[in-house]
């Protein structure tokens, strides 16, 4: 490990954002450090392949504005990333190179034109989410005669009931579950942020059951291993598991052929059939764990466009006129004012 009382090489300040800035000065999250870690790893390796240059002798003129630009381009064109995923890995390279331009001031003409690179502006997708039927065809598709099965159910309806996202149900350990008195469970969100959300009697019905399988029943330990003896579940593998019970799912519920569904759908879709119930768009925040609802804001859009489309499909009676309203011109005009 390089020292980090040593001149101000590339590798003692990246050292110095990650130990010092990030964690102690800044206090970022877990989740946060392992988003900057992960971009870091997959700039340094294509900074090696195309300039040969192992990562300890990069220095900072090495991460110059067209070696950014083309691993940026590679993100979306060679790993098939979103525009919204280039950006936050354009926002963490940022985040470093400001933290560097105080402590490398050789290095500020290559810094400042990096820190020119725009953000790029991309469409929001549309809102995927699933039906009530196809929700509830994943949630069957375990084989509950396996270990791994009951795991699966247990999770799967746990994502269903809180509307969590997949890093706060990998994180989750038995102490975070209460079953008694009343049903919950502590989620710890991004940004170091933790609410508790309700579980339903038939979610609580099938941790119960999950509990009893488990080896050990500390606190501190996984509440969804990814073995009888192992680890936590990992993101990818809880994704993995999701798109199996998919699979499975689809030979009862035939909508779900060929369906990509994510963790991220899972949560889409609590939101929408809580917000279809008639659930409040401020309480469904506080379920969501967003800080602000103008982020929920999305679900009641998506809702108003389903409203929309059914009622394009009906026809008037003759004679009815049109089924919405239009101003008056003077009101129009009134408005444009404004």
């Amino acid at each position: 490990m390089v020292d980090l009382q040593t001149r101000t090489t590339f590798p003692a300040l990246l050292q110095q954002f990650f130990v010092d800035y990030l964690a102690q000065q800044r206090a970022v999250s877990r989740h946060t450090v392992a988003s900057y870690r992960d971009t870091f790893r997959l700039l340094l390796l294509f900074v090696q392949r195309d300039t040969g240059k192992s990562p300890t002798a990069l220095s900072l003129h090495d991460l110059d504005q067209d070696i950014i630009l083309r691993f940026l381009d590679h993100l979306e064109h060679g790993r098939g990333n979103s525009v919204r995923s280039r950006n936050a890995r354009l926002s963490a390279i940022r985040a470093f190179l400001k933290f560097a331009a105080y402590k490398d001031f050789a290095a500020l003409a290559t810094i400042e034109r990096n820190l020119a690179i725009p953000t790029k502006r991309h469409d929001r997708p549309s809102l995927g989410y699933l039906k009530r039927p196809e929700i509830e065809a994943i949630l069957a598709s375990p084989d509950v005669t396996t270990w791994l099965g009951r795991r699966d159910k247990a999770m799967f309806g746990l994502m269903y009931n809180t509307g969590a996202r997949v890093s706060e149900i990998a994180g989750l350990r038995i102490g975070d579950l209460l079953l008694k008195p009343a049903p919950a469970v502590h989620l710890h969100g991004k940004g170091r942020k933790h609410r508790t959300v309700p579980i339903w009697k038939q979610t609580a019905s099938t941790l119960r059951g999950w509990l009893r399988d488990l080896p050990s029943a500390e606190t501190e330990q996984p509440l969804f291993p990814a073995s009888s003896g192992g680890g936590a579940l990992t993101r990818s593998g809880i994704a993995r598991r999701l798109a199996q019970a998919v699979e499975a799912g689809s030979r009862t519920c035939p909508e779900l052929i060929g369906r990509t569904v994510s963790p991220h759908t899972i949560r889409h879709t609590t939101a929408m059939h809580l917000l279809q119930s008639g659930v409040d768009i401020t309480v469904i925040a506080l379920w969501l764990g967003h800080e602000s609802t103008t982020t929920t804001h999305i679900y009641l859009e998506a809702d108003m466009a389903m409203k929309e489309a059914a009622l394009s499909r009906l026809h008037p009676t003759k004679g009815s006129g049109k089924l919405r309203y239009r101003a008056p011109d003077d009101l129009m005009l009134f408005l444009k004012s404004l």
